[in-house]
């Protein structure tokens, strides 16, 4: 797959994973907040890490959920969103 410089960066900050406190409509807010601003720019496509699952601890399964959930959920003009695993660990 060929690779192009980013034209933009869109920071979120997801939550951090409590499993007394239910934060996945925070989690969910990231990845459609971040894909409404993508839009306003003009994006024609993104590109999302698994937002929360390495440092602020998210269970990966419920992490990969989330983030599919939140994705096929809001309606974008957007036309490729991908959601993208860094290493062996998160993939796996």
């Amino acid at each position: 797959m060929a690779t192009t410089p980013a034209r933009w960066v869109i920071h979120t900050v997801g939550p951090v994973f409590s499993p007394d406190v239910d934060r996945a409509p925070l989690l969910h807010d990231c990845y459609t907040s971040s894909l409404r601003v993508a839009a306003d720019l003009g994006a024609r496509s993104i590109a999302f890490p698994l937002i929360s699952s390495r440092v602020y601890r998210w269970p990966k399964e419920d992490a990969i959920v989330q983030a599919l959930t939140a994705l096929h959920a809001e309606p974008t003009t957007i036309g490729v969103i991908r959601l993208v695993f860094f290493n062996e660990q998160t993939l796996g």
